[in-house]
């Protein structure tokens, strides 16, 4: 039997009695009767198509304009709003300070970036080393700001809480265990933008944890969102308050949870990334 047919091989399966067939000469009357193609309709016809396809091409490829030129999150530069997952165009900064990107351009674009960045530089593990948060908190603060953020950061993150978290003072996990603070944007959003101040919120899923088998606090992941107040100082955004609010939170997936010793593996496999828009 022939998938490709209606079961039968050939037409004595089907039952239909054979025929003779008669092939007669090839006269002048029984040649093929339908026209020669003419060269010149098949030309044009060719050509035809080609123009066609070009300027289907063309229309497709057209820039829009409706979302603006800047590709950020706001059709005049000024007017909070959300913005677009694709990349803007515009190139990541070149400069770092500490560690820290800086150099973010004076805009609103520029301010979702360096609140982007400053988030990832806050979720890390160098906040729970009183050295490192002193230069973490300095390098992106505003000068007049600098004082009271790192007095509330040293609050929370105080020795006690070290302790409570399983690591020492130094923010130092015990052997065989790998301490994991991360905090990884997902997106931002300008809620108030003028060029010497603005206000952005970065939403950031986290991982926090000792990884290892013998880890009491084994890495969880969370969601929360960081509320950043900027201000224009010195040829950069600097951070002149913050807050933490939990959530946005999604419905848990069904991924199998790994292992102790491949999550301690991927922290140290997989590095971070520097955000821009």
């Amino acid at each position: 039997m022939s998938y490709g047919g209606d079961g039968y091989d050939d037409e004595r399966d089907r039952g239909v009695p054979s025929q003779t067939r008669t092939r007669l000469p090839e006269q002048d009357g029984f040649a093929d009767r339908r026209p020669a193609a003419s060269p010149g309709r098949s030309v044009v016809t060719i050509v035809g198509i080609v123009l066609i396809l070009i300027a289907a091409i063309v229309f497709a490829n057209r820039p829009d304009d409706s979302t603006g030129s800047d590709g950020g999150g706001t059709d005049d530069g000024n007017r909070p709003g959300a913005n677009p997952t694709a990349p803007s165009g515009q190139q990541p900064v070149e400069g770092f300070t500490n560690g820290i990107p800086s150099g973010f351009p004076q805009s609103a674009e520029g301010a979702e970036s360096a609140a982007t960045n400053y988030a990832v530089a806050l979720g890390g593990e160098g906040m729970f080393n009183a050295q490192e948060r002193e230069l973490i908190v300095t390098t992106i603060s505003a000068s007049d700001a600098t004082a009271g953020l790192l007095q509330a950061f040293n609050a929370d993150y105080s020795p006690a809480f070290n302790e409570r978290v399983g690591i020492d003072a130094d923010g130092n996990a015990p052997d065989g265990l790998t301490f994991v603070s991360r905090a990884t944007p997902i997106g931002s959003y300008l809620t108030a933008y003028t060029d010497t101040t603005a206000e952005v919120s970065v939403w950031c899923s986290g991982l926090f944890g000792l990884a290892g088998t013998e880890s009491l606090t084994p890495v969880r992941s969370s969601w929360f969102t960081i509320n950043f107040t900027l201000a224009w100082e010195n040829g950069d955004w600097k951070v002149t308050g913050s807050t933490q609010t939990e959530g946005p939170t999604p419905v848990p997936g069904d991924n199998r949870a790994s292992g102790a010793q491949e999550i301690a593996e991927a922290v140290e496999e997989y590095g971070g990334f520097t955000y821009a828009r």
